[in-house]
């Protein structure tokens, strides 16, 4: 695909994808929104593919008031049913509503950035894959961490999703060791 050497994944003619493998995927994040606009998207892409959220990200952004943590926490029936009527959103009622109880409960922990980074002590674990095949698609810190936010009322954070979320915001680099966006 490129003189570039990229993750499997990240070295296709989809430009948006490429861009965030390039750009965000793997890179820590500390800033609220982001933190919780991933949360939010990884569990949306439960039982669909990480393309079909992405190319759908800015419909995201635009229907959930850019992400507004405080905002979300305050959605009621109206406007759940005017979420549902979204074709530029996933359309799951079990989805959106989740968004509305896991921004509430982040609200009462203060934010996702010191929850979420005090489990590795703010510091990334790097892999060293040489081989897709290889990567994880859980880890005992997911597993925990899923486990923690089930506890507190968090919804569509099973360990697979919170994996998937770690390596999203940077709290577990999973480029490949040959990956030039290592």
């Amino acid at each position: 695909m490129s003189a570039q050497h990229r993750c499997l994944w990240g070295d296709t003619d989809d430009a948006l994808m490429r861009d965030y493998h390039d750009n965000q995927w793997g890179k820590p994040c500390h800033d609220e929104r982001e933190l919780f606009e991933m949360l939010i998207l990884e569990g949306a892409q439960a039982g669909l593919s990480w393309s079909t959220i992405l190319h759908k990200r800015e419909n995201y952004r635009a229907a959930f008031d850019d992400w507004d943590i405080a905002k979300i926490a305050a959605y009621n029936e109206d406007k759940v049913a005017e979420l549902l009527q979204n074709a530029g959103i996933v359309r799951n009622k079990l989805k959106v509503n989740a968004a509305i109880t896991n921004a509430r409960l982040v609200l009462q922990l203060g934010g996702l950035d010191k929850f979420i980074w005090n489990y590795v002590g703010g510091e990334p674990i790097v892999n060293h894959w040489e081989r897709h095949e290889d990567m994880a698609l859980t880890s005992p810190l997911s597993d925990r961490i899923s486990k923690d936010m089930k506890k507190l009322g968090f919804k569509f954070v099973g360990s697979t999703i919170i994996y998937s979320y770690l390596q999203a915001v940077g709290v577990v680099n999973d480029h490949m060791a040959w990956c030039d966006f290592r």
